[in-house]
C-alpha cells in the first residue's frame, strides 16, 4: 500500500493510487495529491466545485456519479473538464473526491455466493472470472459473446450493440492491448469523434461502468 504525506498528514492509497480509506478524505488530500495529477498550481475554485458535487452526489444516493451527471451539474462541457482533470475523470476528479465507482454500495449490495456464480455463466458451455462488480478479471478472456451478455444485463438501449458500440468497444480493447493503459474518455471521445452527449446515449451506466466495463477491461 502506498502513503501521499501532505502537510504532515499521511493517507494510505491503493495500488492505483485512489484514497484506500475514505474517511480519511480532506481538502489537504486534494491539495497534496493535486500535484500528482497534473494539476501543477493546486486545485482552483473550479476544481473544488466539481469536487464538492461528487462527493454531494455520493453522499446523497451511494453512487459515484458518472461523468455524463457531473458535466450536468457543473455545466462543463469534455473540453473543459479535461483542462480541469487531464489525467481523467475517475482518475483525475474522483480520486481527488476520494471515491469511485468501485465504492458504490448499491454495486454491491446483493452479491451473495449464487449471484456472484450466476455472473460467471453467460452460456451453457463457458465461463468468465468476474470481480464481484462484474468486471472481467482477465481481458484476455473477453470475447464477443461476453460484450453481448453484458450489454443485455445493462441499460445499453434495447439490449443491443450497434456497429457504433463496437466501434468504442473496439477501440477500447486495441488502445488497451497496445498502451497496456485504459485510455481516458477524453482520448476515447477524441479518437471517435463522439460528443460526451452521444457516448452517454451508447452507454448510459457511465464510462468505465458501461464501455469499459463490456469492453472487458478495469481499473486495478
Amino acid at each position: 500500500m502506498n502513503i501521499l504525506t501532505h502537510k504532515g498528514k499521511s493517507y494510505s492509497l491503493d495500488s492505483i493510487g485512489f484514497l484506500a480509506e475514505p474517511e480519511q478524505w480532506d481538502e489537504n488530500f486534494v491539495e497534496g495529491m493535486a500535484p500528482q495529477l497534473r494539476i501543477e498550481k493546486g486545485p482552483t475554485r473550479e476544481h473544488w466545485d466539481v469536487i464538492y458535487s461528487i462527493r454531494h452526489k455520493f453522499k446523497e444516493t451511494g453512487i459515484c456519479p458518472t461523468i455524463f451527471e457531473a458535466c450536468r451539474e457543473n455545466n462543463l462541457r469534455r473540453k473543459q473538464l479535461k483542462k480541469l482533470f487531464p489525467t481523467g475523470y475517475q482518475r483525475g476528479a474522483c480520486k481527488l473526491a476520494g471515491i469511485s465507482f468501485r465504492d458504490s454500495h448499491k454495486q454491491q449490495e446483493l452479491y451473495t455466493a449464487e449471484a456472484a456464480e450466476a455472473l460467471h455463466a453467460v452460456a451453457s458451455n463457458k465461463s468468465y472470472t468476474v470481480d464481484v462488480r462484474g468486471f472481467l478479471m482477465d481481458p484476455d478472456e473477453w470475447d464477443e459473446h461476453y460484450a453481448i451478455h453484458r450489454a443485455y444485463e445493462m441499460k445499453i438501449p434495447g439490449g443491443k450493440l450497434t456497429e457504433k458500440h463496437w466501434e468504442i468497444i473496439n477501440f477500447l480493447r486495441e488502445s488497451y492491448k497496445k498502451n497496456k493503459e485504459i485510455p481516458t474518455v477524453y482520448d476515447t471521445c477524441d479518437e471517435n469523434q463522439i460528443r460526451l452527449a452521444d457516448l452517454e446515449q451508447l452507454f448510459p451506466d457511465g464510462y468505465h461502468r458501461g464501455a469499459v466495463k463490456i469492453a472487458g477491461l478495469r481499473l486495478r
